[in-house]
């Protein structure tokens, strides 16, 4: 996937059957210094899906686990957001998925405060 000048890829990966990389979708996370991060999700190999999602947008993360990803040391991250057309971003079977969810909750919280946006939660009685 080509990106403008000026953008550097912080994270990428695929999705992954069995440990091994064998998959058309294709995960990003790329910066363009001082302006943004996106996180983008390349679906495809003749035709192709191309989804992205603003950092600072996402709100929660959740990470999965099932017995076939603690074998082969892959995870699911699911990736909540106030966005429109993605409320529910998946990054599906990633390796090191522990460290991938620290560095995207890390960068989350740093956007956020960059943008001043804040989440308001509500508790119910």
């Amino acid at each position: 996937m080509r990106f403008p000048k000026g953008t550097k890829v912080l994270w990428q990966d695929r999705k992954r059957h069995l440990g091994l990389p064998w998959s058309f979708y294709r995960y990003y996370l790329v910066e363009k210094e001082g302006e943004w991060i996106k996180l983008f999700r390349h679906k495809g190999f003749l035709t192709a899906i191309i989804d992205e999602i603003n950092v600072y947008r996402c709100f929660d993360l959740t990470l999965q686990l099932s017995l076939a990803d603690k074998i082969f040391k892959t995870g699911t991250i699911e990736i909540f957001s106030n966005d429109a057309k993605a409320p529910c971003f998946h990054l599906r079977h990633i390796a090191k998925p522990y460290e991938v969810r620290d560095m995207l909750s890390s960068l989350i919280e740093v956007e956020r405060k960059k943008r001043h946006v804040g989440i308001t939660e509500l508790q119910s009685v």
